[in-house]
């Protein structure tokens, strides 16, 4: 019987991911156009009544039908960027389900990993030529978010990170959901890793969970680079399911990096929000990853440590949305040996051992640095994709990212448990 149910779940966390498709691996890039090109398709598909927007990703390019650019779920020892588009089969705004990627217009590639190296007297150097290469990249990433920035009506940066099973199409598509939520007033970016690969079920999701692991790396280089571009303002990193795992990650690397230079998320990097829509990740290691900074206090803080300094954290906020109906996450419970997934925290049940952990995320703790938000409804079959299905975590994203509202704001429908702990506040909840 328990068989059974664990083969039940399992299937469930197969039906979360969404259908891939047959691909062409291309062993050379389909496309490679300019900035000033990529500018003038997203004028053209702007005029036309599609979207469009930026792409990062470390997957392999191939090649679709009509010859077209896209990238599988191969890893590539490369970062790519570029445009693309979406375009709505019935001319409608509103219906997701015609919605498709009608192109990708690769602008730009960083050089392949690791970087050559050349022995000196004086040790190892970078070469020369992976060095300028870089360098180029970085200019070209930088001036397609800064002529994005040009014609955006808010001068922010919100980034999507998609979770397991989901191919360069499907990261897309979700990104453009968020995006007309915020009323495209945004710069979008969508950075998608070499999810959704082959190796069966079971394999395949472990698969990609490495696949994760691989992307960490070239994630961190494209946020720092993001921030550093003249005329950001705030930077929004939002992530689901499998891709908090490489947001958590990304954010403890770059949280380590900003305190030894004696700054913070915000000041260095101008994070405003990491939101973690059902996060596939373990609570201790969530906990562990988020906060190592501050668990190390020999860390250097500029040339020496200083035990007790901490530096106020400004705009910057954690946001996590769960919900102890994902049947998604049930089955990863069991295939991972996990006590307690975080984006399915009962916040009114926490398991007695993980209480203490739980505890150390309360506001009085953190600085208010954190909210945790139950999604009180089923939200749908498997209830794991909810953050784009359901109408009240919508707003309550739009309130927290484009006004700027935060927990309590009657511009969000949250119900109070305890702070940091909210509830959304649903249909049925109120008739409770």
């Amino acid at each position: 019987m328990s068989s059974c149910r664990a083969l039940k779940a399992f299937l469930l966390v197969c039906l979360a991911g969404c259908a891939t498709q047959d691909l062409q691996v291309a062993t050379m890039p389909a496309t490679a156009s300019s900035v000033k090109q990529s500018a003038q398709t997203v004028r053209s598909q702007h005029n036309s009544g599609a979207s469009s927007f930026l792409y990062i990703t470390d997957r392999a390019p191939v090649i679709v039908s009509g010859n077209s650019l896209s990238y599988g779920s191969e890893r590539a020892i490369f970062l790519s960027f570029g445009t693309v588009s979406i375009a709505s089969g019935d001319n409608s705004s509103t219906s997701k389900s015609k919605r498709r990627v009608s192109a990708a217009f690769e602008t730009g590639r960083f050089p392949a990993t690791p970087y050559g190296v050349v022995a000196t007297a004086n040790g190892l150097r970078r070469t020369p030529q992976a060095v300028a290469a870089h360098e180029e990249a970085v200019a070209l990433l930088q001036a397609e978010v800064a002529g994005r920035l040009a014609t955006a009506k808010r001068k922010e940066v919100v980034v999507f990170i998609h979770g397991y099973n989901n191919s360069f199409d499907d990261a897309a598509l979700a990104t453009a959901e968020i995006c007309r939520s915020l009323q495209d007033e945004f710069v979008c970016v969508v950075m998608t890793w070499p999810a959704a690969g082959s190796g069966g079920s079971f394999f395949g999701y472990n698969i990609d969970r490495e696949s994760g692991e691989f992307a960490v790396a070239d994630f961190k280089k494209a946020i720092r680079i993001i921030a550093r571009t003249t005329g950001v303002e705030r930077l929004h990193l939002l992530a689901h399911s499998r891709g908090t795992d490489v947001l958590a990650s990304v954010i403890q690397q770059l949280a380590i990096e900003a305190y030894v230079s004696r700054s913070s998320l915000w000041q260095r990097f101008k994070i405003a929000n990491a939101v973690f829509f059902a996060p596939d990740i373990d609570l201790d290691v969530a906990s562990s990853k988020l906060f190592a900074w501050i668990s190390d206090p020999d860390l250097a803080f500029g040339s020496k440590s200083a035990p007790s300094k901490l530096l106020s954290q400004g705009a910057t906020h954690l946001t996590v949305y769960s919900s102890p109906r994902d049947e998604a996450l049930k089955a990863s419970t069991l295939m991972s040996g996990s006590a307690l997934r975080l984006g399915q925290l009962d916040i009114g049940r926490i398991p007695k051992d993980k209480i203490e952990s739980a505890s150390k995320w309360a506001g009085s703790h953190m600085g208010e640095l954190v909210d945790f938000i139950e999604f009180s409804d089923q939200g749908g079959f498997i209830g794991h994709s909810y953050f784009l299905s359901d109408a009240i975590i919508k707003a309550d994203l739009v309130a927290l990212i484009r006004d700027r509202a935060k927990a309590g704001d009657s511009r969000r429908q949250l119900i109070e448990i305890k702070r940091p702990f909210w509830r959304t506040a649903d249909a049925r909840q109120t008739k409770r």
